[in-house]
Formats: C-alpha cells, sequence, structure tokens
C-alpha cells in the first residue's frame, strides 16, 4: 500500500491492548499518524466537543471500564452533555479507545476490517 498523506490523529492510552493493534496497523500499513496519548497530554473540553459533533456521547464514553463503573450512580444517571464532557476532561479513561480522526472523520474502536476501508487498502 502506498504511504498516505491524510492527517492522520489517534487518541488513546499507551498500554492498552486495543491501541497497541491499532498502531501496530498503522504502523503495517505505512500509515503516518501522531499518537495523543490522553493519560499524558490530556483533553481539553473544546476536542470534546468537537468529538462529539458527530459522535454520541453513549459511544464516546466506555462503559464497560473501571473508571466508568466506579463514578457515582447519580452522576451517571444523570449524564448531559455538559456533564459527559467534564468528566471526560477529568477522567480521560473514560474515552472509548483507541478514537481515530482521519480529516475530521472520527472512528471508535479498532478493527483491522474497518481500517482498511478507511484507508483504502
Amino acid at each position: 500500500m502506498e504511504n498516505t498523506s491524510l492527517p492522520v490523529n489517534i487518541y488513546g492510552i499507551k498500554n492498552c491492548d486495543t491501541m497497541k493493534k491499532s498502531l501496530k496497523w498503522l504502523e503495517g500499513n505505512n500509515i503516518e499518524f501522531r499518537f495523543h496519548d490522553y493519560k499524558k497530554e490530556g483533553v481539553t473540553s473544546a476536542l470534546v466537543e468537537q468529538w462529539l459533533t458527530t459522535l454520541p456521547l453513549d459511544k464516546l464514553i466506555n462503559r464497560r471500564g473501571t473508571t466508568w463503573r466506579k463514578l457515582p450512580e447519580t452522576l451517571k444517571e444523570n449524564l448531559t452533555i455538559e456533564s459527559g464532557i467534564k468528566l471526560i476532561v477529568e477522567n480521560t479513561s473514560l474515552i472509548k479507545r483507541p478514537l481515530l480522526d482521519v480529516e475530521g472523520q472520527y472512528y471508535l474502536g479498532f478493527s483491522a476490517e474497518e481500517y482498511a476501508q478507511i484507508f483504502g487498502s
């Protein structure tokens, strides 16, 4: 596959198994990307708002993770866009991983088949 010039950003945390698979796939397919480790770099409310222009909050938040399960029930039951953004900025582990940004199109999770479709390989 030829090297693509698409601006690609991938968001996640380094030690996540799914992240490792997605990064390995991108590297193996010669896709240039910037990795944003939100454990180290954090995320801003503006960035989360940008993601929410195309991703629904209930998809963006990883409800199966430990971070979500540890939240008080009142926060989970009364979740709004505003409170969700605040929670995500304060607890980046709530973001489903990986979050792939290809020219402003956002994709959650990793599937080799989906990545092949995205990058036309």
